[in-house]
């Protein structure tokens, strides 16, 4: 799963240098322009740059699935002491509605389980009810809520899903 070679198939892979950063930030900024004027604060996907995503990389991992050579759905995964934490999980339009979404978050439950840890973690803006139900619905439930700097009231919901022993 770990591999370094290119697919031939829509399986996820981790995307590692020299990869089209450019190429996967564009899918990112497309997949997340929704948020704009629906969230408060903006989303930080504006400042992302493609040396901040190959950053990612290097830190923690970042899977891609990709169709003709364009990364069509990708998720970021950060190792923390308690969990593994998601983030950045997108799939392009024209690929939603056959399983990369769930794809990648079972990806990121098999890493999870090689690094030992027991659990996945994320986070969803408070205005973005869609994807709470979305996440929800791929075993993840609510466990908290943060507020961005500055602001005094909740702007996300934290939602965890157990890691299955196998």
């Amino acid at each position: 799963m770990d591999s370094l070679v290119h697919p031939t198939s829509l399986a996820p892979f981790r995307a590692t240098e020299p990869y089209d950063w450019d190429a996967l930030l564009t899918l990112l900024r497309t997949e997340f322009a929704y948020m704009q004027g629906r969230v408060d604060p903006p989303s930080s996907i504006q400042g992302l740059t493609p040396d901040g995503v190959a950053e990612q990389a290097n830190a923690g991992e970042v899977w891609v699935i990709e169709d003709t050579d364009r990364p069509v759905a990708s998720v970021f995964l950060t190792p923390k002491p308690h969990a593994l934490y998601i983030g950045k999980l997108a799939v392009a339009f024209t690929h939603r509605g056959k399983g990369h979404a769930r794809q990648l978050v079972d990806l990121a439950e098999a890493r999870a389980r090689a690094l030992g840890l027991d659990r996945l973690e994320l986070q969803a803006r408070v205005e973005l009810t869609e994807n709470h139900a979305a996440f929800t619905a791929m075993g993840f439930a609510i466990t908290g809520q943060t507020a961005h700097p500055g602001y005094d009231r909740p702007t996300s919901v934290t939602m965890q899903r157990p890691v299955e022993a196998r």
